[in-house]
């Protein structure tokens, strides 16, 4: 079992910045594909960023692409997700998630097999 936790949410206004950390517990996470996932109220779980195994290849939303950064650093059994210029519709609940298979970056929900609780991200305008 791995056991994800996110921090780094919180209030911000339009045009700030966040970091997003993601740690894991439980399993090693070097040889998973880590996504980024969003949902605002109202809206449906969104993926938002995903990274493979080695952090060779990462994928993004087209809404955050040139905004967001992702990255891990499997030393330390980690994801992060560096969000710059933000804006009001990125205001949702992240989550973090893992993929234990090996290969492509999955963009459905469905597809990762472990969730963080999620944490807050609030932009204000």
């Amino acid at each position: 079992q791995v056991q994800l936790v996110e921090s780094g949410g919180g209030l911000v206004q339009a045009g700030g910045s966040l970091r997003l950390s993601c740690a894991a517990s439980g399993r090693t996470l070097s040889s998973y594909t880590m996504g980024w996932f969003r949902q605002a109220p109202g809206k449906e779980r969104e993926f938002v960023s995903g990274i493979n195994w080695d952090g060779g290849i990462s994928s993004y939303a087209d809404s955050v692409k040139g905004r967001f950064t992702i990255s891990r650093d499997n030393a330390k059994n980690a994801v992060y997700l560096q969000m710059n210029s933000l804006k009001p519709e990125d205001t949702a609940v992240y989550y973090c998630a893992a993929d234990r298979r090996y290969g492509l970056i999955m963009t459905r929900s469905s597809e990762y097999d472990y969730w963080g609780q999620g944490t807050q991200v609030t932009v204000s305008s």
